[in-house]
């Protein structure tokens, strides 16, 4: 019996929710599960970061290509093979046992989820024609996806509570089934007979410069200083190359000329605002409860819920804000609240008897910071060039979120052991050399604390109570905490200097049409 229209457009719509909230779940319960992964890989504090990054910078490298590739070859097939492969490397994430085969897996998997969440907005975009329906259908897909981000980091929690962390990733694979089969009954096949060339030499370029740059940041202090310099030389290169791969390509997917207008390029330093502070710190937020608080992880996922809940209340108030200010004030206050969340978390961690009750009001203010940002960033990044050009800025959009995040996420744990390092009383610091030191750093960052007397047996006799080195991770936190505050409020200063007066933007976006 056939389906009727209707009956195969909400058959469609409930794959790609599902597989969108796959890909909300990924990136938002792992971090819960990151202590779990170091003493059950087990894993160091680098291999922490590049759990979270490999997925990131893997999806960085896919936004662009895939739009191109399911335009030429069919959004539903490209949809389809993406979210198997989606299932088979979250299976792959679960077996590992090694944290090089994890980040491997990782990587993989950000490969596919990235691919399946591009495709997801084309098939909405092409299965619902009528303009009221295809909004509803885009509503209720950015429901479910902040479902998946909000209520990621408990799930997390439950599950290595009830279960074990393969769980995390094990769960994508009956829910890979689920989203396939009401997809391939629903999604109507559809291409572009337009379809433009692989940007191959941007995609490259673009990647092997954000990789480069995390590596650096990551790793440098490992690096010989003639290695360093020479990484760093590399990456900036790439990035040379990745401007001028756009700018002599006749079809580039980053058109540079965009940045001519204010709205747009303002819009984009709230893209940056975000993944500056609030996401890469939820990376860390959980060492930093368990390690610096000392809580469980079933708590752990709780308090998470409270620092993602309020951006999933809020943007409904943003749009209104929106409507009645203009970008140019909504998107900066949203940074500057952000901002003062994060300086209310380095207030509430610096005083004495520091507990969840005196970071939790600066969690709650920081993710309705980012409820006020996040909404009108992606309406103003898409509404300010014209309509051929929506879906180039919405590519810009999500990179220019993913690859501040993948660079972030390395900022913030280099901060962080610095913050340790400084923050280690002489008699500890004294009675070590320079890479015993770093070392110890790196460890502390990790946030299993009861498991560094038996590797470093010296300090059972130096701290014997543990409270330096306890304190030294409260510490390099509180740096993390005033560099997301700093970085918040400089970049909302940034935005609104740029979006300047509103003519101004006009002026941008009638330049921006008549070079097209």
């Amino acid at each position: 019996m056939a389906l009727s229209p209707s009956a195969r457009n909400t058959a469609a719509l409930v794959g790609v929710c599902l597989a969108s909230l796959m890909f909300g779940l990924e990136i938002s319960s792992v971090p819960v599960i990151l202590p779990t992964l170091e003493t059950a890989l087990p894993a160091d504090f680098r291999g922490l970061q590049w759990i979270m990054n490999a997925y990131t910078i893997a999806c960085t490298t896919v936004l662009m290509a895939t739009g191109t590739l399911a335009d030429r070859y069919g959004r539903k097939r490209v949809f389809t093979v993406t979210t198997v492969a989606f299932g088979a490397t979250s299976l792959m994430c679960g077996l590992a046992d090694s944290v090089s085969l994890l980040i491997a897996a990782r990587f993989l998997q950000g490969l596919a989820g990235g691919a399946m969440f591009t495709c997801v907005v084309a098939i909405i975009s092409h299965q619902f024609q009528d303009g009221r329906e295809r909004g509803r259908a885009f509503t209720t897909w950015g429901v479910i996806s902040g479902v998946g981000l909000g209520f990621g980091p408990i799930i997390g929690g439950l599950i290595v509570t009830w279960s074990s962390w393969q769980w995390v990733f094990l769960i994508h694979v009956p829910l890979t089934v689920l989203a396939l089969i009401p997809a391939l009954i629903g999604i109507r096949e559809s291409r572009d007979p337009h379809a433009r060339k692989l940007d191959v030499a941007g995609i490259a370029t673009l990647t092997l410069a954000v990789f480069g740059l995390a590596f650096l940041i990551t790793q440098g202090a490992e690096l010989g200083r003639a290695t360093a310099i020479g990484l760093a030389v590399l990456t900036l290169a790439g990035f040379a190359a990745f401007v001028v791969a756009e700018r002599i390509n006749p079809h580039p997917m980053f058109d540079f000329s965009v940045f001519r207008i204010r709205r747009f390029s303002g819009a984009i330093i709230g893209c940056v605002g975000m993944n500056c502070c609030y996401w890469p710190f939820m990376i860390y937020l959980p060492i930093y409860f368990q390690g610096g608080l000392g809580l469980d992880g079933r708590t752990v996922g709780f308090l998470l819920l409270a620092y993602t809940i309020p951006f999933l209340i809020t943007p409904p108030l943003a749009d209104r804000l929106l409507e009645r200010r203009g970008p140019r004030m909504v998107i900066p206050f949203g940074m500057a609240v952000m901002g003062t969340g994060f300086l209310l978390m380095w207030l509430g961690a610096g005083v004495e008897q520091a507990g969840w009750l005196t970071v939790l009001p600066g969690t709650l203010l920081a993710g309705i910071g980012l409820g006020l940002t996040s909404t009108p960033v992606t309406n103003t990044t898409t509404g300010s060039v014209p309509a051929n050009r929506a879906g180039m800025a919405s590519g810009i959009d999500i990179s220019a979120r993913l690859i501040t995040l993948a660079i972030n996420i390395a900022v913030m744990g280099l901060i962080l052991v610095e913050g340790i390092r400084w923050s280690l009383p002489d008699a500890v610091a004294g009675a070590l050399d320079a890479s015993q030191l770093q070392a110890l750093a790196a460890s502390v960052a990790a946030g299993n604390l009861a498991a560094l007397p038996q590797a470093y047996p010296g300090l059972v006799t130096l701290d014997p109570s543990g409270t330096a080195v306890h304190g030294a991770l409260v510490e390099g936190f509180g740096w993390v905490m005033l560099y997301g505050g700093i970085g918040a409020w400089a970049l909302a200063a940034v935005s609104f200097a740029i979006f300047g007066p509103e003519r101004t933007a006009a002026r941008g976006r009638a330049v921006c049409a008549t070079a097209d």
